[in-house]
């Protein structure tokens, strides 16, 4: 039988579980995919916490890549034998899953599955922050925190394609180095480094028209005084927790600020929505200017230890469950 990481109660990396399950044929509208990775992002730990609650007992991961063993009623984008991917649908730390044919789509062959595993929730995440929520141009100053992580490098290299200058920071000189081989040209080392102070510096005062924040809490309040006034807040994540609770007078008070906090789902609601976020995402990786780089692995029934790695920051880039 095949196995799968299970949660029954929320809690520590300890209540990821390994354990055989059941998949039966897929239903109308579904497909059943043998996966070959599964990816590792932090809104896992938000859902094995229970700060994004769901259903219990659970299978954590929502983002991954195989082939399709079987298909149900109903179904026409894939058939049998194609190798697909996924970023949104929870269930992902398994080695066979049911999923609904519409929230999956087909790899170009340009793209491997490891690929697809490790990039398609960042990826596209990446591509709704730099092309939907702001759009990005040839000329723009932008910053995006922890720069050296998975969808951090992303960013840093997609921007930088696009022509604009990108600071980033980042907790430590090698994770400096690495944001900068990946196209950051001014990481800044926030343990040592006021992000706010540099900022200021790089753009002679002029500031930025967008930060790209999924930190939260340690960096949300500053990250609004890298801002020029109309400029654009994206919080997207909360990695050292969620921001405290802010009247919207402060937005007035520090330029007529916009706040955002978009989430893929929102994005990529509607199939053709999907299929452009993951069409630009292939294009700019089988272009070159994007290079999805795995710098951790794990086997799927270690995803406890993942989980640990992950939390303590000893990770950079993109992480695989491998299967």
């Amino acid at each position: 039988m095949p196995h799968a990481i299970r949660v029954h109660e929320t809690g520590g990396p300890e209540a990821l579980q390994w354990e055989e399950i059941e998949v039966g044929d897929p239903g109308p509208g579904q497909i059943r995919l043998r996966q070959e990775a599964a990816g590792l992002n932090f809104i896992d730990v938000y859902h094995r916490t229970g700060l994004y609650p769901q259903p219990l007992p659970f299978t954590p991961g929502v983002e991954g890549a195989g082939v399709v063993e079987a298909v149900g009623d109903g179904v026409s984008n894939v058939s049998v034998g194609d190798r697909v991917a996924y970023g949104g649908p929870v269930g992902g730390y398994a080695e066979v899953r049911l999923i609904d044919a519409e929230k999956v789509v087909r790899l170009p062959d340009a793209i491997s599955t490891e690929q697809a595993a490790a990039m398609m929730l960042q990826g596209m995440t990446a591509q709704m922050l730099l092309r939907q929520v702001y759009s990005v141009k040839p000329g723009d100053t932008i910053l995006i925190h922890a720069a050296a992580g998975g969808v951090g490098l992303i960013v840093c290299q997609w921007a930088k394609a696009l022509g604009a200058t990108v600071i980033g920071t980042v907790g430590s000189e090698e994770k400096a180095e690495l944001a900068r081989a990946h196209g950051c040209d001014h990481p800044i080392v926030y343990t040592r480094q006021d992000f706010v102070a540099e900022v200021d510096r790089i753009t002679g005062g002029a500031k930025l028209p967008v930060v790209y924040d999924s930190v939260g809490k340690d960096t949300f309040l500053k990250s609004l005084d890298c801002l020029r006034p109309r400029g654009l807040m994206v919080g997207f994540g909360n990695a050292s927790g969620a921001p405290d609770p802010m009247s919207p007078n402060v937005l007035a008070q520090k330029g007529s600020l916009f706040m955002t906090r978009p989430t893929l789902y929102n994005y990529t609601a509607t199939r053709e929505e999907l299929e452009t976020a993951a069409s630009h995402l292939f294009d700019v990786v089988a272009s070159g200017k994007v290079k999805i780089e795995v710098k951790q692995r794990f086997a799927l029934r270690d995803a406890a230890e993942a989980h640990r790695a992950l939390e303590a920051r000893q990770t950079s880039g993109s992480t695989v469950l491998t299967v």
